[in-house]
């Protein structure tokens, strides 16, 4: 191999080949075509990361408007008892008085 062709120490070019490509092929094209791929695979695995920050949000969304309806259902049921218990009441002396009279 011609020692003007061989690129210098330390420059990863050592050898009779040419950087990035095997005999034949045209310099940088093995580069150039990995460097496409991997250009292609980050914008791949960026498309993917958006999707996924978009089901993020909306379960993020979604799980606020629940934790609104749990708590609107946790008040509803307090409300619900309190008034049972008072009409438990009610009925209890209303029961009461009836023994009384009847007594």
């Amino acid at each position: 191999s011609d020692p003007a062709q061989q690129g210098a120490p330390g420059t990863g070019q050592e050898g009779g080949e040419n950087a990035g490509g095997g005999p034949g092929a045209p310099p940088n094209t093995t580069s150039n075509r990995r460097l496409q791929q991997t250009q292609a695979q980050v914008e791949e695995v960026v498309d993917i990361i958006r999707v996924n920050v978009d089901k993020v949000l909306e379960r993020d969304q979604k799980l606020s408007e629940l934790d609104e309806r749990a708590d609107a259902l946790q008040a509803g049921a307090q409300v619900f008892e309190s008034s049972a218990a008072a009409l438990k009441r009610k009925y209890w002396w209303k029961n009461c008085k009836m023994m009384i009279m009847l007594g």
